[in-house]
């Protein structure tokens, strides 16, 4: 059996790129959120389902592999847990051909600032949004 989290203490990194979501694990650790680390949305979204509650922070790169992209999921997260504070992050700007972001979704571009995320989630750590 697993060990059981507090609700809202998780940062759920979404990256396919080992060594950035590895970067950003060793960042987002030095936060009082545990960090739950996948490749792709789909997987993440399996993570969210079965652990809905303890989800806080999202964290997603923009190109994602398998069907469905980082603004997908960010999409998608929003809609089914609007609580988790979301940041979407890419190394190419958005454009037309991305489509728009939500308006509570924070995009950052590549590389990002340490600061800045760790704001964030010190943000979801501190006032997590709940339905």
């Amino acid at each position: 059996m697993g060990q059981r989290i507090e609700p809202y203490r998780v940062a759920l990194i979404v990256e396919d790129d080992f060594e950035v979501r590895g970067l950003a694990a060793a960042l987002l650790e030095e936060t009082d959120l545990k960090v739950v680390e996948t490749s792709s949305a789909e997987e993440a979204l399996d993570y969210l389902t079965r652990h809905s509650e303890e989800v806080a922070f999202l964290f997603a790169d923009l190109r994602l592999p398998c069907l469905m992209d980082g603004l997908d999921l960010v999409r998608t997260v929003r809609l089914k847990w609007p609580w988790v504070r979301t940041v979407l992050t890419s190394g190419r700007p958005l454009d037309d051909e991305t489509g728009d972001v939500p308006r509570e979704v924070r995009f950052m571009p590549k590389p990002w600032r340490a600061l800045e995320v760790l704001m964030e989630a010190e943000r979801a750590s501190q006032s997590p949004r709940r339905n």
